[in-house]
């Protein structure tokens, strides 16, 4: 029983948001912690389920999605490593607005809401930290929805493109891996498949992109940014 403590409490430790809390505030936050291992297409939870915490990506990654009126899937968020997702329905105490689906095999931490809501009483610069992560997510939402209704097709593949690159080098070549079916790039860009494979044939016919399979080399960083009207 204490190995599994003691495990949650280093990862705890490394995420942003726990990475300045001292051991006793590991250790409560840690007790109220659940560890899930949770295999590529499980569905975590549905729409309308009760949120009773927030979730931490350690590894793998999480979709959430809703069905449309006519069926089909709207990505609306990829939840990577190290981020969390769930908070802000848990601080409303409202039923989960999106499913969560894991996209490959994963290591999630479930944080109960009581004993977040202990730990803000306590600790006024959890609550800080705690504020500043909903901000950060708020800031992404409307920068999505920007996003989405002023730029084109065109512009917001370049664009995802450009933000999988690592290395920060704006004039040297770079090679972005899909960690997801372009079917769910496709959608989290509200783009059909059809259409987003449509724009990497035309940036590739440019010699913009190669693209084999899910690898796509950028041999210029910058020519690839310029040509994003």
């Amino acid at each position: 029983m204490p190995a599994p403590r003691i495990r949650t409490q280093q990862f705890l430790a490394n995420l942003p948001l726990f990475k300045e809390l001292a051991g006793a505030e590991l250790d409560r936050i840690a007790a109220g912690t659940t560890e899930l291992h949770v295999p590529r297409g499980e569905v975590l939870f549905n729409k309308g389920d009760p949120c009773v915490g927030f979730h931490v990506v350690i590894y793998g990654q999480v979709k959430l999605a809703f069905v449309t009126p006519s069926g089909g899937e709207k990505v609306v968020e990829i939840v990577a490593p190290g981020h969390s997702f769930g908070e802000a329905l848990m601080f409303m105490d409202k039923p989960y607005i999106v499913m969560a689906q894991t996209l490959a095999d994963s290591l999630l931490l479930h944080v109960a809401k009581q004993t977040v809501f202990d730990e803000l009483a306590r600790e006024p610069m959890f609550a800080r930290k705690m504020l500043a992560g909903l901000s950060r997510r708020l800031h992404g939402l409307i920068t999505d929805v920007e996003s989405l209704s002023l730029q084109s097709g065109l512009q917001r593949v370049i664009g995802y493109l450009l933000r999988q690159d690592d290395t920060q080098a704006a004039d040297k070549a770079a090679v972005v891996t899909l960690q997801v079916a372009k079917a769910v790039v496709a959608s989290r860009l509200n783009l059909t498949p059809e259409h987003f494979s449509r724009i990497l044939h035309e940036l590739a016919v440019a010699d913009l992109i190669r693209v084999d399979g899910r690898e796509i080399t950028i041999p210029d960083i910058e020519r690839l940014r310029q040509h994003s009207p």
